[in-house]
């Protein structure tokens, strides 16, 4: 189910500190990947990648909105 527009932000937010935690608590991407099923795997490196380029798009602008405050 998609989430609605008004908390997009805030429900995916919750999930992905999900994803970051059980990525902490594992010892490495590939010990965390042998305690998932095959389709699983791929979003692993998928999240990863995609938390990449968001921080590449948006972290400078979102760094530069903080200094305003």
């Amino acid at each position: 189910m998609a989430n609605m527009s008004y908390c997009r932000f805030e429900n995916t937010y919750h999930d992905l500190k999900d994803c970051y935690e059980a990525l902490n608590e594992a010892d490495s991407l590939e010990s965390l990947e042998q305690t998932v099923n095959e389709y699983e795997k791929k979003f692993i490196q998928k999240l990863v990648e995609l938390c990449k380029d968001i921080v590449d798009e948006f972290g400078d602008a979102l760094h530069e909105d903080s200094k305003n405050d």
